[in-house]
């Protein structure tokens, strides 16, 4: 027989089926209100992954950015950890929330060795840049100057560093932010 709530001691096919037939917000609420129950430290992991898909899912992305934080801490394996940092990360990308990703960043490098480091720096740059691109094709330019500014802060190469110079140049152009474009051009030439 199925239940009505979801209660402390469900299996996570229990919970599955329990869910099945339920929209994604009454999956939420009804997720919500079974954390409180005292479970079991896999169920407790199970739940939070599943709303951190829903409120994805929903584009709720700073919740979602948090329930991958709960997962990351409630695991156990390294790169289990650094996964769902990464994950909350680029997930705080999406929203601009710069000090959230750097943070995500620095607690999946605590967990990481010199090479998944320079990865895991290595992503986080590719967020901000899918990004930028994502804002430029939406017109929304004035976010984008934001995500190619914060790149601009990361360590790049020369080559990289120009072509970002030259994005931020035309996106400065077109939205009346001269003397920023007067900036970037006087750099040019310092570094030529």
């Amino acid at each position: 027989m199925l239940r009505d709530v979801l209660k402390a001691g469900m299996t996570k096919s229990e919970i599955e089926q329990f869910l099945k037939s339920k929209g994604d917000y009454v999956q939420i609420d009804h997720l919500g209100r079974f954390l409180k129950e005292p479970l079991h430290m896999e169920i407790k992991k199970f739940v939070f992954l599943k709303l951190a898909v829903l409120y994805e899912k929903a584009k709720m992305f700073n919740e979602a950015a948090k329930m991958y934080n709960n997962v990351a801490d409630l695991s156990i394996p390294f790169v289990e950890k650094i996964n769902y940092h990464m994950k909350e990360a680029e997930l705080y990308s999406r929203i601009g929330a710069f000090d959230r990703v750097e943070l995500a960043m620095k607690k999946a490098m605590s967990q990481a060795n010199s090479r998944e480091k320079e990865e895991i720096y290595a992503s986080v740059k590719q967020f901000y840049k899918e990004q930028a691109k994502a804002n430029e094709t939406l017109l929304k330019r004035n976010q984008a100057i934001k995500f190619y500014e914060k790149i601009l802060e990361m360590r790049s190469s020369e080559q990289e560093r120009a072509e970002i110079k030259q994005k931020l140049m035309d996106l400065y152009k077109k939205v009346g932010k001269l003397h920023e474009y007067s900036a970037v051009e006087r750099s040019f030439g310092q570094n030529a």
